[in-house]
């Protein structure tokens, strides 16, 4: 590897917090969840431990608002920022006074909110404060401690917040790739926030940043493209975007507004600032933007299936202040642009699940015609190599190779196998550099730093293995990545880095990355060839009868429940993965009959097996198995007559699939589709064309979701998809209170202007 510095450019926002020099890895740094009483306190960190730093207790606030926390139930202020009085024209002492006595207005239309969930997302109130009876936002919610946090910000200018907002919408639930979403959405931000920069800010599966999309003035240079390492952005930082899902620095020079009493007299405990719109930022942080040359930020996380996906960063190299509504139209728009991320990556995940799908029935043809499944695998080059972007594939299986497209010799082959065999038990082994990883590969990098490996037996070495070529390519870093600090004068005066120059990484030995859909793709194959593998022995074990112990030790520890019968119904093997299905306590299975009795509606049951025994019809069906369980187990049978010749029947294979998390997969869809059409925020009441403007802007996000879930349906696996639907229908819920609320919120500060 080596760098090259070719021009100035600086850091990407957000990344906004400085690379750390802590001792731990970066993998290491992804899995740690630092504990905040273990960490330095807010602006004591330095570059060696900015990592832990307590920056959720800042003691402070940014001066272009004000903070109260109010005692519960008497509205009383037991702290508040030392600018409190200044900046909203008070005479007095504040702490100890009661909500009434500093404004009316907001103490009034407070308690009807009182009950609401305060702790997750906090509402705005337009009131009256001070001697001139000017306007403000009043920012309200409830820290873990108790109490009320109170923020106080001049109110944003007269207009309607939504408008326009109906046509952005569209133009990001339209948007048919993800290149083109991110790109539109950049275009609605850098519009709407008038920032110098706008981007998307994703991450991959190491945390590694890239800037995948970007709006910029033309004075500016490019950071389209350019990647930020892992720890630019600490874990706690990374938890706190996801709860506060919109911050904003209003000016890099500010100077910090204490909060008093220091220690909370509800707690005991320094305020958990997690929440709040005006927090402190780090010192190191603030000194990582001077130092790039950038004046405020504002910065909107994008959460895709309960994840932080990725960031909308915004740059502006002066001052600027966003106020309320147009915060709340941000993230409402990112929660949309969100929902559609998710969309796109499951209905990507469900063509190639329609490949696999194609590949399987390839196989089960080629196994019918000519009596050997991989020819189906192995006849059409691209059939095996397409799903996964893949220019080779191998087949190892029962001591023979079967290749397709560019792969290593047949020795190198046979010690990748065993290479996998000394691998921890996966169905799935992936690695993109795999010279790097074992040295004695180095040499076939040029056809194999990419293997990606299906385990088709759990004791025996049998692999699918896809291979990807060595891509030689250049990461362009913002920064050197390996140079995080700069020394000042004075050895011991450290800095985040102060220079920002693009460096070029020459990155040799490693293949392109294995996508989530690529493994998805991978175990999907293999679980196929599994199926295929299992159907083909159990004939080999009816009809090859001197291979019988070792076909039955194949089968009985195959993860595919199967019984395989003779052509009279008594069992000839019953396997291990099908016994652990079965109820505890059940008698001994020894006919084909007996499976009805361990099944729910067994007299329909015994008429379907006595059929097959009889008629020779192969049976397709779901069954429930009786045990008794809470939520029964559902199985998915397949039952074939197994023939010799036409006419003539050596015996029968059922095989077992337990669909349980299918269906329950499918209770959560129907359950989706029955709340997001019924579910409505409440709120105060809204007029009549309040209430028009809300349901039609409803009726869009409501559309986005529920496109966003029959995608999913189709693209995403069954044990995923309840989890995915509940983000999307919680990101639903949280866009129409958000939405609701700002409408309101409106409607409401227009009606007391006049």
């Amino acid at each position: 590897m080596r760098g090259v510095t070719t021009m100035v450019v600086p850091c990407v926002a957000e990344a906004g917090f400085p690379p750390c020099k802590c001792p731990s890895s970066h993998d290491k740094l992804l899995t740690t969840q630092p504990s905040p009483e273990f960490g330095p306190e807010f602006g004591k960190a330095d570059l060696s431990n900015c990592e832990r730093e307590q920056i959720n207790l800042p003691g402070s606030i940014q001066p272009h608002g004000a903070l109260l926390v109010l005692s519960e139930p008497d509205l009383t202020v037991v702290q508040a920022s030392q600018n409190v009085a200044a900046f909203l024209a008070l005479d007095g002492a504040v702490v100890g006074a009661q909500l009434p006595d500093i404004s009316p207005t907001l103490a009034q239309a407070l308690p009807p909110h009182l009950s609401a969930r305060l702790d997750e997302l906090p509402i705005a109130i337009r009131c009256q404060i001070g001697s001139d009876g000017g306007d403000f936002d009043a920012l309200v919610h409830r820290p873990p401690q108790g109490g009320l946090v109170v923020e106080l910000e001049r109110a944003g200018p007269q207009g309607d917040p939504s408008a326009g907002l109906d046509a952005d919408i569209t133009s990001i639930v339209t948007a048919l790739s993800l290149r083109a979403l991110c790109d539109e959405a950049a275009a609605i931000f850098k519009r709407r926030t008038g920032y110098d920069r706008v981007m998307v800010y994703r991450f991959d599966e190491a945390g590694h940043g890239e800037v995948f999309s970007e709006q910029r003035e033309p004075h500016l240079e490019a950071f389209l493209g350019n990647r930020y390492p892992a720890s630019d952005i600490p874990q706690i930082a990374r938890r706190l975007y996801e709860r506060n899902r919109v911050r904003v620095l209003v000016d890099v020079d500010y100077a910090p507004a204490p909060i008093g009493p220091v220690i909370s007299p509800l707690s005991g405990e320094p305020l958990d600032m997690s929440l709040c719109s005006l927090r402190s930022m780090s010192p190191i942080h603030i000194q990582y933007l001077k130092n790039m040359g950038v004046g405020a930020t504002l910065v909107v996380s994008l959460m895709v299936g309960g994840k932080l996906w990725g960031l909308m960063s915004c740059h502006h190299y002066v001052p600027r202040m966003v106020h309320f509504e147009l915060r709340s139209v941000c993230e409402l728009l990112a929660e949309t642009m969100a929902t559609r991320i998710a969309a796109l990556e499951s209905f990507s995940q469900g063509l190639a699940e329609l490949s696999v799908r194609r590949l399987e029935q390839r196989m089960i043809e080629a196994m019918a015609r000519d009596g050997d499944w991989r020819g189906g695998l192995f006849d059409r080059a691209q059939a095996v190599l397409q799903p996964l972007n893949a220019t080779g594939a191998a087949l190892l299986f029962d001591g023979q190779i079967l290749t397709a497209g560019d792969v290593p010799a047949t020795s190198e082959l046979r010690a990748i196998g065993a290479w996998l065999d000394a691998k921890p038990e996966a169905h799935v082994i992936a690695t993109a550099s795999l010279g790097l990883d074992t040295p004695d590969f180095a040499a076939i990098a040029q056809v194999a730093s990419g293997v990606l490996a299906a385990r088709l037996s759990p004791n025996d070495s049998e692999y699918l293995i896809w291979f990807r070529p060595e891509q030689v390519r250049t990461v362009t870093w913002g920064g050197n990545p390996f140079k995080p600090v700069a020394v000042g004068n004075d050895p011991a005066d450290l800095s985040p880095r102060r220079s920002f120059s693009q460096w070029h990484q020459l990155v040799e030995g490693t293949s392109e990355p294995w996508s989530p859909t690529d493994l998805a793709a991978a175990q999907l194959i293999g679980d196929s060839v599994t199926e295929v593998v299992l159907q083909a022995r159990a004939l080999r074990l009816l009809i090859v009868q001197d291979q019988l112990a070792s076909i039955t030790r194949q089968i009985g520890s195959a993860d595919q429940p199967l019984i395989v019968a003779d052509k009279d119904g008594t069992l000839l093997l019953c396997n291990d993965a099908l016994a652990r299905l079965l109820p505890a306590g059940h008698s001994k299975l020894r006919h084909i009959e007996d499976i009805a009795g361990i099944l729910q509606d067994r007299s329909a049951i015994t008429r379907r097996l006595r059929d097959l025994l009889a008629s020779r019809r192969t049976w397709r069906g779901e069954v429930v198995v009786a045990d008794g369980a809470a939520t029964p187990r559902t199985l998915l049978v397949r039952a074939d007559p197994v023939f010799s010749a036409p006419g003539r029947v050596l015996g029968f294979v059922l095989m077992f699939n337990d669909i349980s998390t299918r269906k329950a997969a499918d209770q959560a869809r129907r359950q989706f589709q029955e709340s997001v059409i019924t579910r409505r925020p409440v709120l105060l009441g809204l007029d009549a064309n309040t209430d028009v403007k809300l349901q039609t802007l409803l009726s869009r996000v409501v559309e986005n979701a529920q496109l966003a879930a029959l995608e999913i349906t189709d693209g995403t696996q069954p044990a995923g998809m309840p989890a995915l639907l509940a983000s999307i229908q919680a990101s639903v819920t949280r866009t129409a209170s958000l939405l609701a609320h700002l409408l309101w919120h409106a409607s409401t500060s227009a009606k007391e202007r006049k």
